[in-house]
């Protein structure tokens, strides 16, 4: 999962958005964490305790290589290493739709975590609805340049979902940040149409509801 998240990471507005909400001295946990650039980024200049999460092999070669602390796993197993609420931070970008279960992932993600970071490309986005109906099959576009055959994403999911499903499983939405490729005022009006993505920070509610995981 990690070596699609190294592509153009300098260029993900994504990453911009996560890195705002690190202070210094936030212990960050990067789930899916690539080469680690990201990281080290947010070590150096955040000034934040991180530790990434990889399964790619030679990914965790580079993690190393930039300094980076690391632990091989894969992202469907439970992170039985973190106590509940050990980081300040779970950072899960571009990864959720490659992963078998989301909602167990969400689940764990806000247990070992104060909060959480979960970025997502939207499925919902106007261009994808308008190729899947004038063409009648699978969109692609820059945020989603594979074929339906050999897409590592495996549940494609819009914003309204993500919202859904944080109810469904009595997860806080603290803040979304919609990312806009362009229109950016339709963007912030109708996100579920007009963002090719989302970043949203969540957390564990406090106060769960009765039919919360139902």
């Amino acid at each position: 999962m990690g070596k699609a998240r190294d592509l153009d990471q300098n260029r993900r507005r994504d990453l911009e958005i996560i890195a705002e909400l690190v202070r210094p001295g936030d212990r960050v946990l990067d789930l899916g964490c690539g080469d680690g650039t990201f990281l080290r980024r947010l070590k150096e200049a955040h000034g934040a305790d991180v530790l990434g999460m990889e399964i790619d092999q030679e990914s965790i070669i580079r993690c190393i290589g930039n300094g980076v602390p690391v632990i091989q796993s894969d992202l469907d197993n439970d992170l039985d290493f973190a106590a509940d609420g050990s980081f300040d931070l779970v950072v899960l970008s571009q990864t959720l739709q490659e992963t078998r279960r989301p909602d167990q992932l969400l689940r764990r993600i806000v247990r070992a975590g104060k909060q959480a970071a979960v970025s997502f490309i939207n499925f919902g986005h106007w261009s994808c609805r308008m190729q899947l109906l004038l063409t009648g099959r699978m969109p692609r576009s820059s945020q989603i340049p594979y074929h339906w055959y050999d897409t590592p994403n495996i549940h494609l999911g819009t914003i309204d979902d993500f919202r859904a499903l944080c109810d469904k499983l009595d997860i806080s939405i603290v803040t979304e940040t919609p990312v806009a490729a362009r229109f950016p005022r339709l963007t912030r009006l109708w996100p579920n149409l007009f963002a090719v993505g989302c970043v949203f920070l969540i957390e564990k509610n406090s106060i769960p509801s009765p039919s919360a995981g139902r």
